[in-house]
């Protein structure tokens, strides 16, 4: 069955900023826009192990990726016919996973192409450890280094560059200015598909 709603991901690095950004876009735009919240993230703070065992990680990453897409779909069936703001996606796994991409996306059933299908947008926002700065922001569940927070960011960046509509967030001293820039590349998407679905925002 064909979806109805319109899914965009934003994505990239620890620390980038999407988060943050989502929250924001959410707030302004109000109900039009639901929020698909990160599913590790939910699993981490929920108490699931981190480990840095191989077969460990595998079977954490196996979970996330279920997690991932019973959220979409319960967020896709509640909220139908609405703009899903996905914090990450499906495919960030792969380069979570202590192994080739392709490995993973075996693992758990699936191929590159259709979970980049799954998405309308990608909204990648670079790392801030891109300029050397301190990614943890008070988040427990981040514990990459600066170095692997720039490793993870090359990888994902390669990955998720090979969707049709992908969208470049580059890093910037002023965090303010990043996410404002988010922000506008965000509008103009939402903006585009809602022009062409003839659907307006609530209240308006």
């Amino acid at each position: 069955m064909q979806r109805k709603d319109f899914r965009v991901v934003l994505t990239g690095g620890p620390g980038g900023g999407k988060t943050t950004a989502a929250d924001l876009y959410r707030r302004e735009i109000g109900p039009q826009v639901v929020i698909v919240p990160e599913s590790a993230s939910l699993l981490y703070s929920g108490g699931f192990p981190r480990s840095s065992r191989p077969a460990v990680k595998k079977e954490t990453q196996k979970a996330i990726y279920q997690v991932q897409i019973h959220l979409e779909e319960v967020q896709a069936a509640e909220y139908e016919s609405r703009v899903l703001l996905c914090d990450r996606g499906t495919i960030d796994g792969a380069v979570y996973w202590p192994g080739e991409p392709s490995d993973y996306f075996a693992s758990v059933g699936t191929t590159l192409q259709l979970e980049l299908a799954r998405y309308d947008a990608v909204l990648f926002f670079e790392t801030a450890a891109i300029g050397g700065i301190s990614i943890e922001g008070g988040n427990p569940n981040r514990i990459e280094s600066i170095e692997q927070a720039v490793e993870l960011d090359r990888k994902l960046r390669a990955i998720w560059s090979q969707h049709e509509n992908f969208i470049f967030i580059a890093h910037s001293t002023s965090f303010l200015r990043k996410v404002h820039e988010g922000l506008i590349k965000l509008q103009e998407v939402v903006g585009q598909h809602l022009e062409l679905s003839r659907r307006p925002f609530y209240g308006q």
